[in-house]
């Protein structure tokens, strides 16, 4: 038994995992997630209290990595309910300050991102956040946005459309380092 496993049984007196017909549902302290797996061809059962057999038939080596990727993202699950997710990014710029502004959209409630300045360009750059995704702007770093969440896919894709949306075009990508980058990941909670 590694520490992993000690973790999983640590987490199972606070989390309910419940699974029906591939549709996973984690609930928890921090909230509740859910995650369609029904295009997957595996088949899950409860041989005992908290635990979680995760099994597939006659599959050749592609289709038996699902089942470590299945895994992964029920313990992601449990992490996000129980923990939280936490992504710092930093920006960098050489020469024209980037100004980032932060706004909850009100029909919507989604945060919205929007960057100006960007290598002294006018345009202005906006990127809606994942649903229940917070950003707020860091109050003990200077130029540093903090991205947080239940779900790890969500927070983690809302910083790559942040990146991306700040990539250098037409321009020696070695000398024009200037972006929003992801500088720590971690927990909302920390131990």
């Amino acid at each position: 038994m590694d520490s992993r496993d000690s973790l999983l049984t640590f987490f199972a007196r606070v989390v309910k995992v419940t699974i029906k017909s591939r549709l996973v549902t984690v609930e928890g302290p921090r909230g509740k997630l859910t995650k369609n797996l029904s295009h997957l061809a595996v088949n899950f059962s409860h041989p005992k209290k908290d635990v979680i057999n995760i099994e597939l038939h006659h599959g050749a080596r592609k289709n038996v990595a699902t089942l470590r990727t299945v895994r992964t993202l029920i313990n992601n699950m449990i992490i996000g309910v129980t923990k939280g997710f936490k992504y710092k990014m930093r920006y960098v710029y050489a020469h024209f300050p980037i100004n980032v502004n932060i706004d909850k959209n009100a029909e919507t409630g989604l945060y919205e991102v929007e960057i100006r300045n960007f290598i002294g360009e006018k345009i202005v750059r906006k990127v809606v956040m994942q649903p229940g995704v917070d950003v707020e702007a860091s109050t003990t770093q200077k130029d540093e946005l903090q991205l947080s969440g239940n779900s790890l896919e969500n927070v983690s894709q809302s910083a790559a459309d942040i990146q991306q949306i700040c990539r250098v075009r037409n321009k020696d990508i070695r000398k024009f380092l200037d972006g929003l980058y992801v500088s720590e990941k971690g927990n909302i909670v920390e131990e």
